[in-house]
Parts: C-alpha cells; sequence; structure tokens
C-alpha cells in the first residue's frame, strides 16, 4: 500500500455512522471522514440477497494506521462482519496529503 489510504466503511444508521467518524477523528486514526448519507447496497448474506439502505463512510488515513483503524471500526461496528476496505492514494494534492499526515497520530 502507498502511504495514504481512503477506507470505506458502510452502516445502517446515521447515528452510528457519526459516532465511529468522529470516534476516528478524534483518536486521531482519522484526518477526515466523509458521510454519504444514503447508498443502497445489494449483496448476498447468508445464502440470501439483501437490498438495503446504508450510509457511506469514506475515511482518508495514512496506511501505516490501518490495522488500529480496522480494529477501532471493528469495535464501534454493530455488525457482525463490517465492510473495512482500504484503496491506496495514488495521487493528491501534496498539501492534502501532508495535512492528512499532521491530523493523524504520529509516523510510529
Amino acid at each position: 500500500m502507498g502511504p495514504y489510504i481512503v477506507c470505506l466503511v458502510t452502516i445502517d444508521d446515521p447515528a452510528k455512522a457519526a459516532y465511529i467518524a468522529r470516534s476516528l477523528v478524534g483518536q486521531k486514526l482519522a484526518a477526515c471522514v466523509s458521510i454519504i448519507p444514503e447508498i443502497q447496497s445489494i449483496y448476498l448474506w447468508k445464502e440470501k440477497i439483501c437490498d438495503e439502505k446504508e450510509i457511506l463512510l469514506l475515511i482518508k488515513t495514512r496506511s501505516d494506521l490501518f490495522n488500529k483503524l480496522k480494529t477501532a471500526v471493528k469495535e464501534l461496528h454493530p455488525y457482525e462482519v463490517p465492510e473495512i476496505v482500504a484503496l491506496d492514494i495514488q495521487q493528491g494534492l501534496p498539501e492534502y496529503l501532508q495535512w492528512i499526515n499532521d491530523s493523524t497520530l504520529p509516523n510510529p
């Protein structure tokens, strides 16, 4: 993974989404969490096709914080198996990437 990532997390409740977002930013595991209020998710779960309204969290952070972020999300998230997917940021405005770095926990 590159030094910066965007993590995708879905959840079913706006209050829970805001709570997770505030927690991650407050712990400096993420510089920013953007909340997309309504998406439609169609997925297979326990041999059943589900069609649900969900909320998407776009979490901007550093890749070296992924394991801590993943642990925090799993502790805060009500789903049995929450979606926690990380995508590399291939390029970005250098000042924005520096802001991510400055807004998160110090490098180990």
